[in-house]
């Protein structure tokens, strides 16, 4: 395991109930969680165990959650949602089980992209761009559409999208839960070995215990708490 430094995430008696009908369900019940810089943890727990919900609450990606959230010291709870939107933009990466590239960009376009929006300049995004797709065995795919490019290969330019403005925190969520199994060892460990390079942090939703095994440290969801 990397040296660890400061804590990217401290979550504090995270809470999350939804109402359907008459029917009251509680999804997180009082989550506490610190991860480190340099840490990939693995959240492990079946289908419907809430590792999403988890997810979202991390990634400021939805509202109606109780506890505190800081990341990167900063108490998310009270935040406008331009201040959500800002977190989001300079401290986290996303990688989904479904890879949501654009279908009409390149991959290089596609890890561009984000850079722009970030305010980087054309030319400095597309050289981390660049770099980024090389580290993950597609130099030869820089203009290709996602239609042709494998799954694994699409997956790929998420990762290399998720982690293009060096993020301190990635989260992941079942990112290879569409890849046969030799294509998802694959992708996991290139995800592991880029987020380790960039000195980031990794919160990675699995059900599979084979590829949980692989990260520094495994917490398990369980009926809205975390062991």
């Amino acid at each position: 395991m990397s040296d660890q430094g400061s804590k990217v995430v401290e979550l504090r008696d995270v809470r999350r109930s939804f109402t359907q009908g008459d029917t009251h369900i509680e999804v997180l019940k009082g989550v506490d969680l610190d991860i480190r810089s340099n840490e990939i943890v693995a959240l492990l727990g079946p289908s419907g165990s809430g590792k999403s919900t988890l997810l979202q609450a991390v990634g400021l990606l939805e509202g109606g959650f109780e506890g505190s959230i800081k990341l990167d010291g900063e108490e998310t709870a009270r935040m406008s949602a331009s201040g959500h939107t800002r977190i989001r933009r300079e401290l986290l990466g996303f990688v989904y089980q479904f890879h949501h590239l654009l279908p009409d960009f390149s991959a290089e376009e596609n890890v561009v992209m984000p850079q722009l929006i970030a305010g980087t300049s054309q030319k400095s995004a597309e050289e981390r761009a660049e770099s980024l797709l090389r580290s993950l065995g597609l130099g030869e795919r820089l203009d290709h559409k996602p239609s042709k490019l494998s799954g694994g290969e699409q997956q790929r330019v998420a990762v290399a999208r998720a982690l293009a403005n060096a993020p301190k925190l990635v989260l992941a969520d079942e990112p290879t839960g569409n890849l046969d199994e030799t294509t998802a060892d694959i992708v996991l460990a290139e995800l592991m070995a880029l987020v380790r390079e960039e000195g980031s942090a990794a919160l990675i939703a699995t059900h599979n215990e084979r590829l949980a095994a692989k990260m520094d440290r495994v917490v398990r969801l369980h009926d809205g708490v975390l062991s």
